[in-house]
């Protein structure tokens, strides 16, 4: 695949260089003197970086939105990012739009409709950091809107649903589960006769309100959700 990314700060920068590092083709483009010029000292061959507006048409194209199969819009500037996301859509591009507050995003949905997927990079990097942090059996995975999060859980000899078959698995009603694997293998489909015995890992959707049901449910009260801190 061939991308643009707009914005060469810290989450722009890495993207590009983890889509380079796996084959596919990009220009990054950036408009801030400094980090330009730091840039092009470090001589970074992996990626190409060019002086750009990311919210100029004439600019993106420059960068090669023609010819790429997506858009990154990555910069902290919510307005250059809606622009560029709207002239690359224009093009036929897939967009991803960063955002630095989730809680608007019904404002750039609104605003961007055509934006194919909306990313909070705080956010993902502050979920890395709590399952870490916390460590056990309960690992969010990620968050699908402001208000929902996907939970990973697995199970324990202290697990309340343990032996349990799937069916008998009665979740709130702000959530669902969606995967499930036994233990040393990868998830797939739950269906209603699987057993959750020791090791296995059940993936659930719930909203942000029962995410501490869910956990108690599934995992008891001796383990902290994800999602509650």
């Amino acid at each position: 695949m061939r991308f643009v990314i707009v914005g060469a700060g810290r989450v722009g920068l890495r993207t590009a260089r983890v889509l380079a590092e796996e084959g596919h083709e990009g220009t990054v483009i950036e408009n801030d003197p400094d980090q330009l010029e730091r840039l092009w000292g470090e001589r970074l061959e992996i990626v190409d970086i060019l002086d750009g507006d990311g919210g100029n048409e004439d600019d993106l194209v420059d960068a090669g939105i023609e010819e790429a199969d997506a858009v990154g819009a990555l910069t902290g500037d919510v307005t250059t990012n809606i622009m560029a996301c709207l002239i690359a859509k224009s093009r036929g591009c897939r967009t991803v739009m960063r955002i630095d507050n989730d809680e608007y995003e019904g404002i750039y949905r609104k605003y961007a409709a055509e934006v194919d997927e909306v990313i909070y990079p705080e956010r993902l990097g502050a979920i890395g950091a709590k399952n870490a942090l916390l460590g056990g059996t309960i690992r969010a995975i990620a968050d699908i809107a402001h208000h929902l999060q996907l939970v990973e859980f697995t199970i324990t000899p202290d697990s309340p649903t343990r032996g349990y078959t799937l069916s008998e698995l009665e979740l709130p009603g702000d959530a669902r589960l969606l995967a499930f694997g036994k233990e040393g293998s990868a998830l797939g489909l739950p269906h209603a006769d699987d057993s959750l015995e020791e090791g296995d890992r059940v993936v659930a959707l719930a909203d942000f309100g029962v995410l501490g049901d869910v956990r108690r449910i599934i995992a008891g009260d001796t383990s902290r959700a994800a999602g509650d801190a």
